[in-house]
């Protein structure tokens, strides 16, 4: 697995640990930087912060795009993905969106429901659409 695709799974172990605790993304990351494994990957922690200071607006990206569904409807790895997605389609430059779609893809395909896939695909697919409209 390459750096950045690991770096995303910690990002979502951390994401999603902060959610079952009730804590937000930021306090959930110093929670993990105190107690958890070491970060060997600074992308890890770049995307936690990511998500931490937008996500107000990666929330509602995916609330408009994610037509018929609720943020608490949606399975805690998939909004988690989502979030992370997100983060990397509209402010991460550097990454390409076709990456940031297909690493999602590869999050939820390994960690999430049978249609978890299709669903991601189609809510990232909206959010690039109307990023590239920007």
């Amino acid at each position: 697995m390459a750096a950045r695709s690991k770096a995303r799974k910690r990002a979502l172990d951390i994401l999603f640990a902060g959610e079952l605790r009730d804590e937000g993304p930021a306090a959930a990351l110093e929670r993990w930087l105190t107690e958890g494994e070491p970060l060997d990957n600074q992308y890890s922690v770049e995307l936690v912060r990511g998500v931490a200071e937008h996500q107000d607006e990666i929330d509602q990206l995916i609330r408009d795009a994610a037509q018929g569904w609720t943020l608490e409807r949606m399975p805690v790895v998939d909004r988690n993905v989502l979030r992370i997605g997100v983060y990397e389609i509209v402010w991460a430059d550097e990454i390409p969106n076709a990456v940031a779609v297909s690493e999602a893809l590869a999050l939820v395909g390994d960690l999430s429901t049978d249609e978890s896939p299709s669903f991601v695909n189609g809510v990232l697919g909206a959010i690039v659409r109307g990023a590239e409209k920007a």
